[in-house]
């Protein structure tokens, strides 16, 4: 160990002042973001009510790449619009603040990583100190690169096709905030949890449970599990779409394996 080792009492004491800042600074950033969150230009209806008008700016990169191939013209309709309904008392208010808290989460989420380090950072030894610092750092870009894909891509591609698909004319679509809240929070967090991948395959080939041979091996099954989950994910039918959504996660797979340490000798001999 590089420091003197710490009693009981001292890393409950560290522990208790790790846990007292980060729920300080996930207060701070909730009240801001509660405070900035209604009006015409607040968070809410510019940022998480993006996705409902035509003029999104995925929508639009989409209808400028479709113009010239003629296809996915109607990415270009900016009239587009998903009109949000509430049908209980206190809806809006506990979205008020759970919308800040999740918001609150994410922004400080790096912050977050930085206090558990510095928490683990007096067990560890030098060497391991380098690995973990970087481990933290990655895991944080590849967390926030996920969000922003399921933001971008991922969410507005769902629910443009699930807002538009009928099965009945006569059947009137009507979008409830907790329905699109729900789906908004969870694709938007899963995306941001499944770019961690690359990071789990590095901490399981540290544990000497994963290696290289696993992607080569099962890299066929992989590809077709995610075309499934990519289809599953954005249901429109079109390749283009699909592809938006498959192109990254097949390149977290290969990633991940990049990450990993090669197969021993024999074993990599075998799969040959």
């Amino acid at each position: 160990m590089q420091h003197d080792e710490m009693s009981f009492w001292d890393h409950l004491e560290e522990l208790r002042w790790t846990l007292f800042r980060s729920i300080l600074a996930l207060v701070i950033f909730a009240a801001g973001f509660f405070a900035f969150m209604r009006g015409e230009n607040g968070i809410f209806n510019a940022f998480i009510m993006g996705p409902t008008r035509g003029d999104f700016v995925t929508y639009r990169l989409i209808c400028t790449v479709g113009s010239y191939f003629s296809v996915l013209n109607e990415f270009c309709d900016t009239a587009f619009r998903i009109s949000l309904i509430n049908i209980k008392l206190a809806t809006q208010f506990f979205t008020h603040m759970t919308t800040s808290f999740w918001m609150s989460l994410v922004c400080t989420f790096p912050y977050l990583m930085f206090e558990v380090w510095r928490f683990i950072r007096p067990a560890l030894y030098e060497n391991e100190k380098k690995s973990v610092r970087w481990v933290f750092l990655f895991g944080t870009v590849m967390f926030f690169i996920g969000c922003a894909i399921g933001y971008f891509m991922v969410f507005p591609m769902t629910l443009r096709f699930l807002a538009t698909y009928q099965i009945s004319e006569a059947i009137a679509e009507q979008v409830s905030l907790d329905s699109y809240m729900d789906n908004f929070l969870m694709l938007i967090f899963i995306m941001g949890i499944i770019f961690e991948m690359p990071l789990v395959s590095w901490l399981l080939s540290k544990l000497g449970l994963l290696n290289r041979s696993f992607f080569a091996r099962y890299r066929r099954h992989a590809i077709v599990i995610l075309l499934i989950l990519a289809a599953l994910i954005t249901p429109s039918g079109d390749p283009f779409t699909l592809a938006i959504v498959f192109i990254p996660l097949y390149s977290l797979f290969e990633l991940s394996a990049f990450f990993v340490k090669p197969a021993p000798k024999e074993e990599a001999d075998s799969t040959d």
